[in-house]
C-alpha cells in the first residue's frame, strides 16, 4: 500500500440536503494521500453527492471539507482545478471533438491569460493520452468510440489537469468485463506510479474489495463502515445495509472478501 499517511481530504461533520430531503447527515471521514479509496452503498445513499461536495460542485449545509489542509471555500475555481479532477458518471456521447482536443481541454487551469497552449501543454496532453492507452485513437472523433474507449479518454482529460486527487463516479458502470479491469488497473497504476489519491464511487462490491486500500460503506447519508475491505465487507454489515441475503467468503485470488448474492430459490423455504 503506497500511502504517505498524510490526510488529503478531511470531511468533517458534513451535511447536505436537497430541499427537505437529507442526503448527507453529519458525515466524517479522512482520506489519506496516495490511497485508492472506494465509496460503496445502495442507491440513494449519498455517494455521488459526497463526491460533488469534495470537488465543490455541491455546497455543504453543515460541516466542512478540507483538501490538503485548506477549506474548499478558500480555493478559487482555477486553484481547485489544479488539485482535483472529477470524472462524472454521465459522459457525453455526441462530443464533437477529437480525442486529442478532448484531452487537451484538461489543460485549461494551466493556460496563460491568452489561453494559448505551450509546448509543455502539448507534451502533457500526449503523455496523458499515452498513459491511458488511447494513442491509437488520437485523431478519432469522440462519437466514433466505444463506451470503454470514451471512458479512458475522459480519464486522460482529467489527468491532463495534473491533479493531486482524482474523483470518479462509477467509471466502470455499463462497461464489459475487460474494460472494467482496464479502468481499475489504470487507477491502481496512477496511485502506484504517480502517487495520485484516487476516490471512486462504485456499485460493484467485488471490484471494490479487490482494488481498494480502504472502503467507505454508506447508508442513508451516513457511515455504515469504513476501513480495509476485509473489515467492512462482512455479511452482517452488508445484509444490514443492502437488505438482502449475501454470502461472504475469501476470494481465490487472495485474502480479500468475495461477495455472492443468494437468490431466493437457493434459500431454504
Amino acid at each position: 500500500m503506497n500511502m504517505s499517511g498524510d490526510t488529503a481530504i478531511h470531511i468533517k461533520e458534513v451535511s447536505h440536503a436537497y430541499k427537505e430531503r437529507t442526503v448527507l447527515n453529519r458525515l466524517s471521514i479522512r482520506i489519506r494521500e496516495g490511497e485508492f479509496f472506494i465509496i460503496i452503498g445502495p442507491n440513494g445513499s449519498g455517494k455521488t453527492t459526497l463526491l460533488k461536495t469534495i470537488c465543490g460542485i455541491e455546497p455543504v449545509s453543515g460541516g466542512e471539507v478540507t483538501v490538503f489542509g485548506r477549506t474548499i471555500s478558500r480555493y478559487t475555481g482555477n486553484e481547485l482545478a489544479k488539485v482535483i479532477s472529477f470524472v462524472p458518471q454521465s459522459l457525453p456521447e455526441d462530443f464533437p471533438f477529437t480525442v486529442f482536443q478532448t484531452v487537451m481541454m484538461g489543460r485549461y487551469p494551466h493556460l496563460g491569460v491568452l489561453g494559448i497552449e505551450s509546448d509543455r501543454d502539448l507534451d502533457v496532453t500526449r503523455r496523458s493520452i499515452e498513459f491511458c492507452g488511447v494513442t491509437s485513437l488520437t485523431d478519432r472523433k469522440m462519437d466514433q468510440l466505444s463506451g470503454g474507449e470514451r471512458q479512458r479518454v475522459f480519464i486522460a482529460r482529467a489527468l491532463c489537469q495534473q491533479p493531486r486527487v482524482l474523483l470518479l463516479d462509477e467509471p466502470t458502470a455499463s462497461l464489459d468485463l475487460s474494460h472494467q479491469v482496464r479502468v481499475m488497473d489504470l487507477m491502481e497504476q496512477l496511485k502506484r506510479e504517480q502517487g495520485l489519491t484516487v476516490v471512486m464511487v462504485s456499485h460493484d462490491v467485488n471490484l471494490a474489495a479487490m482494488y481498494a486500500d480502504r472502503l467507505l460503506l454508506m447508508k442513508s447519508g451516513e457511515v455504515a463502515g469504513v476501513g480495509q475491505p476485509k473489515e467492512v465487507l462482512t455479511f452482517e454489515t452488508l445484509e444490514k445495509v443492502y437488505g438482502c441475503t449475501i454470502l461472504v467468503d475469501e476470494s481465490p485470488l487472495g485474502k480479500t472478501p468475495r461477495i455472492t448474492l443468494v437468490p431466493r430459490r437457493f434459500m431454504a423455504s
